[in-house]
């Protein structure tokens, strides 16, 4: 069988199994949204944060709920990390440096997961169980909690009410992601991933030097990292590393639980707005520009030329053998389309074209189909500019599911689009123009830009991978990256909420014969378009010094 043909097989039984799951899981998800019955267990933890679950939430309130939550599990992430040396179970690690620990409190609330650090060598059982892996639930089901707020300004009218950030915070945890990942992490350690509290032990004699590994309870934190779109790695080799990855087996089964939630989440934003038509016009748009950014990084992995090329069947610099071209090109088109910063190959090490798709992926906003919860709000933003510009060329007022798009909707819309690029673009432009940043990279050219281009996108997007050449672990860039992570999160929060407020308070519009069909294929196209375009008009300039030169060039 031809690489090729593996990798299309391995495709269709990806596409296969996301659709078995889809509508299952978007009808749970929807139902668990919509409940008013709230379980024991989340009666006791509503208890001991002093939450009332029933209280409903405008969008000022449900802000705060999201902000000072971050801001407490930023706080106890960087102490926890700070006190490490004295800890149990920290297997003889020290504590982690100031500038090293914002950067990671920051980059794990975020849902980034950033790493700066080698894993295996810097962080004790407690801090990646207690400190790492309940971030990797909670940041999820924050994602989640702002998306359902978000479903629910275009499900209600005459009211300012969201629901109640605590409950949706607690119910995604409890309800959701803890069941799948259980079930997940079973499958996992049956695939070989390891799942102990082994300290660190000799594995082998290696050029007269001996290598140690250090065990953890690594299947249970692989699960939450790839469905919670995180991607922050036990190990420093990530899902590259056998102990987190072992097989092609596993692989797949990896790359399915990125993109199980974030796909099924427009089957419960059909369902919450009552109208399934809608969710599927949505799901359509995601799909068409995930299958295609997938088609094309496989096309420039496999069709690269040169002698060492041909000899290997493709661009295999960088790849698992275990995997393949194919498979790391799926793996890694996911985790760039998403907030995903797991990696099973090295991004740095892509053809030029293929570390500008990865870049692309990132920048279009990482909503196709994007991260757990943001993936699903990005793109309900990006639908909305879709139709003011539709709007704007037949001179009639847009609509977007009954809900008039006036000036307000239009600006916090507009202010979501322009944070993440502004956040982007300025903080490359520093680190190119001071001489220190510049010494972190480990190439120089188009290449060496590319590297600090891909650092501040993966932060201000809350992806979290990186193209390994450049030596992130510094001041400037650990203070400056988590900086970045923290407004590329939580001021576009701000946005979706304020719109979300917004849309509630309005009363239905009528449909009309004037009225823009947002179900049908028309409107998914002019998405897709309008998606493109306003990324490709952002971002032009920088990919052509980047990715784009290197790849004419090679």
């Amino acid at each position: 069988m031809s690489p090729v043909l593996a990798g299309v097989l391995q495709l269709l039984a990806l596409i296969a199994a996301l659709a078995l799951a889809y509508r299952p899981l978007g009808d749970y998800m929807a139902k668990v949204y919509s409940s008013e019955r709230h379980y024991k267990p989340e009666k006791w933890i509503y208890k001991a944060i002093g939450a009332n679950p029933s209280a409903e939430m405008r969008w000022p309130a449900y802000l705060r709920g999201v902000l000072a939550f971050s801001a407490v599990s930023v706080l106890f992430l960087y102490g926890l990390q700070r006190a490490q040396g004295i800890l149990p179970g920290s297997l003889g690690f020290s504590a982690i440096d100031p500038d090293q620990a914002f950067n990671t409190a920051a980059s794990f609330v975020a849902n980034t997961n950033w790493q700066s650090y080698y894993g295996e060598q810097a962080m004790g059982h407690v801090v990646q169980t207690s400190g790492l892996a309940v971030q990797n639930f909670v940041s999820a089901a924050v994602g989640m909690a702002v998306a359902v707020a978000l479903v629910r300004g275009f499900a209600r009218s005459r009211t300012g009410e969201l629901g109640n950030f605590w409950a949706d915070l607690v119910r995604g945890v409890v309800r959701i992601l803890l069941p799948i990942s259980v079930i997940g992490a079973i499958v996992l350690v049956a695939c070989g991933a390891i799942q102990n509290f082994a300290g660190i032990h000799e594995v082998g004699q290696f050029m007269g030097g001996s290598q140690q590994w250090n065990g953890g309870a690594v299947a249970s934190q692989e699960v939450i990292k790839e469905l919670g779109t995180n991607g922050g790695g036990y190990f420093n080799a990530n899902s590259a590393h056998p102990f987190e990855n072992p097989s092609p087996l596993s692989n797949l089964f990896e790359i399915f639980l990125i993109l199980l939630i974030p796909f099924a989440l427009t089957r419960t934003f059909g369902r919450m707005v009552g109208n399934l038509r809608q969710g599927y016009a949505i799901l359509a748009t995601m799909a068409t520009i995930w299958l295609g950014f997938t088609a094309l990084m496989m096309w420039t992995e496999f069709a690269h030329h040169g002698p060492a090329f041909d000899v290997a069947g493709g661009a295999m610099e960088g790849k698992e053998t275990r995997y393949g071209i194919a498979a790391s090109s799926i793996f890694s088109v996911a985790t760039t389309l998403t907030s995903t910063g797991a990696v099973n190959s090295f991004h740095s090490s892509y053809t030029g074209l293929g570390g500008g798709i990865q870049l692309l992926g990132m920048q279009l906003g990482e909503i196709a189909p994007g991260g757990v919860g943001s993936g699903l709000y990005g793109m309900l933003v990006m639908a909305i500019i879709a139709v003011f510009i539709a709007g704007l060329m037949v001179g009639r007022t847009p609509e977007y599911l009954g809900k008039k798009i006036g000036t307000r909707e239009i600006k916090f819309a507009a202010l979501y689009i322009l944070i993440t690029p502004a956040l982007v673009l300025c903080f490359t432009a520093a680190a190119m123009a001071l001489p220190t940043p510049a010494n972190s990279m480990t190439n120089s050219g188009a290449h060496g830009f590319s590297e600090i281009l891909y650092a501040y996108t993966s932060g201000a997007n809350n992806n979290g991978s990186a193209f390994a050449g450049l030596n992130a672990d510094t001041q400037w860039f650990n203070s400056t990256i988590g900086i970045a992570m923290l407004l590329g999160r939580f001021l576009p929060m701000v946005f979706v909420l304020a719109l979300a407020g917004s849309l509630a308070e309005q009363k239905p519009v009528p449909e009309t014969a004037g009225t823009l069909r947002t179900d049908k294929p028309l409107y998914t196209g002019l998405l897709v378009g309008t998606i493109l375009i306003v990324t490709g008009l952002t971002y032009f300039p920088a990919l052509a010094l980047g990715p784009l030169a290197e790849g004419l060039a090679s």
